[in-house]
């Protein structure tokens, strides 16, 4: 019956079908998570949960490899520089390229290497402190920073909570110093042993210890009130009318995936977020908000975000690195 076809669609056909069939047999070995986060962090929580749901389906395990430092760079490296065959997937905090191709004068990677798949989740981001401090909200945060100059320090996952901070130097007379980020576990352990006190950073990481009672939150820092903690205020209600916080985790691919293969990766995760118990024990527990955008939807965002981030640096006087 092929053989009747016109020329230009038997064509496409025969292109197209080592690609359904590569995409039937998929995954046929261990497939390979990148995450530019360090180990016990929420991207390596979410990614091993996910791991074990995907294993069930396809039988095959999934490793998680963490690739923190450089800024998130080395992560993204990762995952451009791996082959395009379906067996890496990335989990890539949104920072790491929504801002970095502001603040870096060059990548060590080409953004054209890695393509966005899909919008996993949003975090609830929160201004917390080592509750020794004895600061229970943002104007007495400032006070104590005063009695003590030149001793406080603060991490920021990314310049827009950070230029927050800066204005509170600048308004109030705030006196504190900006540290790397490390993100994950090693930032819980720096705010927990006052190495660096306060912070802002995402909810999950620390709700645990904010109910312990050795971490207060002063502040929510994107403008949602955290169904875990109502009472804390909102940037907003403080009065700040700055930009805030918008930090997401995506799914990313090494460009060049076959597209089925891309496919079936996106609806599988995308019915494994959605499953109610697994949306509850792994994102509403963990103050993380579920993604909805896909393909063209998710890249149109991507360009939105990275547009406001070009403001937010250029507001915050930074200069490229």
């Amino acid at each position: 019956m092929l053989r009747w076809m016109p020329g230009a669609l038997l064509a496409l056909l025969t292109l197209s079908l080592p690609l359904a069939a590569q995409a039937q047999q998929y995954p046929a070995r261990p497939i390979k998570a990148v995450t530019n986060l360090s180990a016990g962090g929420l991207s390596d929580i979410f990614m091993r949960a996910v791991g074990e749901e995907l294993q069930k389906r396809w039988g095959q395990p999934v490793v998680v490899e963490n690739r923190p430092g450089g800024a998130y760079n080395i992560g993204v490296r990762a995952c451009a520089d791996s082959a395009p065959d379906g067996y890496t997937v990335c989990i890539l905090l949104s920072d790491s390229v929504v801002y970095n191709p502001h603040l870096f004068k060059s990548l060590p990677y080409d953004e054209r290497a890695i393509q966005p798949v899909m919008n996993l989740f949003y975090l609830i981001q929160v201004l917390a402190v080592n509750s020794q401090l004895g600061a229970k909200t943002v104007d007495e945060l400032i006070a104590v920073s005063k009695s003590k100059p030149k001793t406080l320090s603060y991490q920021s996952a990314s310049p827009a909570p950070a230029l927050y901070m800066e204005s509170l130097v600048a308004e109030k007379g705030a006196d504190w110093v900006r540290v790397p980020f490390r993100g994950g576990a090693d930032s819980v352990n720096a705010i927990l042993s006052g190495a660096t006190p306060i912070a802002l950073l995402g909810e999950g990481n620390i709700i645990g210890h904010i109910r312990a009672g050795t971490i207060t939150p002063l502040a929510m820092l994107n403008n949602l009130r955290s169904p875990n903690f109502p009472n804390v205020p909102t940037l907003a209600d403080l009065g700040y009318r700055g930009a805030v916080s918008r930090a997401w985790f995506g799914l990313f691919v090494p460009t060049g995936t076959p597209a089925p293969i891309v496919d079936r990766i996106a609806k599988e995760f995308s019915s494994i977020i959605n499953e109610p118990a697994f949306k509850e024990r792994q994102l509403t527990a963990r103050s993380l908000v579920p993604g909805t955008n896909m393909g063209a939807q998710f890249e149109e965002e991507l360009r939105k975000d990275r547009a406001d981030a070009a403001q937010v640096v250029k507001d915050s006087g930074l200069t490229p690195q």
